[in-house]
């Protein structure tokens, strides 16, 4: 008997309904790899148009509605108001061109700026001094500041700055009527992040030395005060780092000991779901490795493309606006 002979055997005994059903897990493998597919991009956004190539990807906004007993502590003025805590992402443009200034203009409602450049969330110091005043507009020390109307420390600090935002924004609060104010937006760049803040204290989710700590606690404080104000938090988005030699790292990648700035992303997520705040995702969608020269000055100042698109995807996603 040849070669060819005993194949035709070997294949005589493997029968018809063995091929049929190979077939049929092969198909179904197919269909169900179809059919997730198109489930996971129910839940992407598409970038087509904002930066350069088209592409989708999966953000994570979260959105909490006030609850009506809360709603209904506050008296409709009529006008939106909207009060924004932040650092140079709100600051470095004071123009048009800027971020809440696009909102207003989107949204036609009041958009109040209290945005103090180089802050952070979380504080540097346990103890307040003198030697690094910018604790002072951390958003923590700047939520108590709100809470109990008491804003002497931030009178006292902005005296130690130069750049007039300090002052300014400071009494922009001071005179500020929080029951006017609908909602308030928290957002801040990666200043948490690049100045190596601590991401989170395993023993105390309250510990203003910590970035989610320090934004709990302040979003605490802030709901306890004024319990009819919608709270939202915007996240960062994407930048770069110097590390230890002054080389540009992607902040995707490096990890000073705290996380990458991924790490940071979650905490503020985690934050926003357990506090019940709304959280608007500008890290996936917005700037990437590849579109990253197109949508940022230098390593993490934002252009006013990017504060454009954000803009749109707040007021998208917060008011339904198209």
């Amino acid at each position: 008997m040849n070669k060819t002979e005993d194949q035709n055997k070997e294949n005589q005994g493997i029968p018809k309904w063995a091929f049929i059903a190979l077939l049929g897990v092969i198909l179904a493998v197919i269909v169900f790899s179809v059919v997730k597919l198109w489930i996971w991009n129910q839940g992407t956004a598409e970038t087509e148009g904002v930066v350069e190539g088209d592409f989708s990807v999966e953000v994570m906004d979260q959105i909490f509605l006030l609850p009506e007993d809360k709603k209904a502590m506050h008296e409709d003025d009529g006008q939106e108001t909207i009060l924004f805590l932040g650092n140079d992402i709100l600051t470095y443009y004071s123009n048009e061109e800027g971020v809440c200034e696009q909102i207003a203009s989107k949204l036609g409602a009041t958009c109040i700026n209290a945005g103090f450049p180089a802050s952070t969330v979380a504080l540097k110091n346990a103890s307040y001094s003198d030697e690094y005043p910018l604790d002072a507009f951390s958003f923590y020390n700047v939520s108590k500041a709100m809470a109990a109307g008491d804003y002497s420390q931030m009178d006292s600090a902005a005296t130690k700055f130069e750049d007039s935002n300090y002052y300014k924004h400071t009494d922009v609060l001071k005179a500020l009527d929080m029951n006017t104010v609908d909602t308030l937006v928290i957002f801040y760049d990666a200043q948490d992040y690049i100045n190596l803040r601590i991401g989170m204290n395993p023993d105390n989710d309250s510990d203003p030395l910590t970035y989610s700590g320090a934004l709990n606690a302040g979003i605490k404080a802030i709901q306890e005060a004024y319990p009819f104000i919608r709270i939202v938090c915007m996240s960062f988005p994407m930048c770069y780092a110097y590390d230890n030699t002054g080389s540009l790292v992607n902040g995707d990648m490096y990890d000073f000991g705290n996380g990458r700035l991924t790490t940071y992303l979650q905490f503020m997520i985690d934050v926003s779901g357990a506090t019940g705040v709304s959280f608007v995702d500008n890290y996936y969608g917005t700037i990437h490795e590849d579109n990253s020269s197109e949508w940022l000055l230098d390593n993490i100042h934002v252009n006013a493309a990017c504060n454009k698109h954000m803009a749109e995807h707040f007021a998208k996603v917060i008011y339904g606006a198209e």
